[in-house]
């Protein structure tokens, strides 16, 4: 009984350890117009759109970890494309994770787009494009 218990509270320990997700209101994303070879780095307030090119980002969460835990910071997003004809066209929904940006990133023919931070406050939000 002794052993099980403490087990249990070795088990329950280690799931507290781990630290609880920070939600930041703030996206702070880096965009690559393949075109002129120019990289932008923009900031989008969580559930609100902004376009970059012809791309729209929408994230809907950015999470980060405090900084005494090993960095990992995530958002949920959602990016349209605004095709030719005007028509917005969905061509990506997911995670994306600043610690591996090739692993989600958007990879369009024209534009690459990815996150690269979660913050609580910008002095600039979104871009000119």
């Amino acid at each position: 009984m002794a052993v099980a218990l403490s087990a249990a509270v070795l088990i329950l320990a280690a799931g507290a350890a781990r630290a609880e997700k920070i939600s930041n209101p703030i996206a702070e994303f880096a965009g690559l117009d393949k075109i002129t070879g120019q990289i932008r780095t923009f900031d989008v307030r969580i559930d609100e759109t902004v376009q970059f090119g012809a791309l729209q980002l929408t994230p809907r969460v950015c999470y980060s970890r405090p900084p005494t835990e090993p960095p990992q910071t995530t958002t949920f997003v959602e990016v349209d494309e605004v095709t030719l004809d005007r028509k917005i066209q969905r061509i990506f929904t997911g995670w994306m994770f600043a610690d591996s940006p090739g692993l989600n990133a958007v990879d369009h023919p024209i534009y690459d787009v990815w996150l690269t931070n979660c913050k609580t406050s910008s002095e600039e939000l979104g871009v000119g494009n």
